[in-house]
């Protein structure tokens, strides 16, 4: 059974407001109060291209990710997640992708979203967003709302 709910995300010290990257000292701290806390939140660990999505200090879904290459990599902080669309064009100085599944932007034009152009997981070959297989990718967006955390670290 799910429970859908809405998240308000209220600030704190540790997440992000300005729109930067959080320091790695408010990282470790943001983990810890999280696990704490009992929200729904997301880790994304570029060392081992893993999300793992959070009740608190329990984890409820783990997947295998890609995440960004070396030239383009994906920056680390903690940050919550912006907005969310169904389905979104991507377009950069060198790709153009049609309907992006299961997209959740969290910090300016990065993202949590489908990739079904790939089956590279596990391996960093994006752009600096977080590929998810398309199903993984549905199963965390109806999971999670606007406000989320979500917390990248290596």
């Amino acid at each position: 059974m799910f429970l859908l709910s809405i998240i308000y995300f209220l600030p704190d010290p540790c997440f992000s407001q300005s729109g930067e990257p959080s320091p790695p000292s408010s990282v470790t701290v943001a983990l810890a109060d999280l696990k704490q806390s009992g929200r729904r939140w997301i880790e994304i660990n570029l060392t081992s291209q893993r999300l793992i999505a959070w009740e608190g200090g329990v984890p409820v879904y783990a997947v295998i990710i890609s995440t960004g290459k070396s030239s383009t990599p994906t920056p680390t902080g903690v940050f919550a997640i912006q907005t969310r669309h169904r389905s979104t064009r991507m377009q950069g100085a060198d790709y153009d992708v049609p309907d992006v599944p299961y997209t959740m932007y969290y910090y300016g034009g990065y993202a949590i979203h489908g990739a079904y152009w790939h089956n590279r997981f596990g391996t960093p070959v994006s752009h600096g967003c977080i590929n998810v297989a398309v199903d993984h990718a549905r199963w965390l967006f109806y999971w999670a709302a606007v406000g989320t955390p979500v917390v990248v670290h290596r």
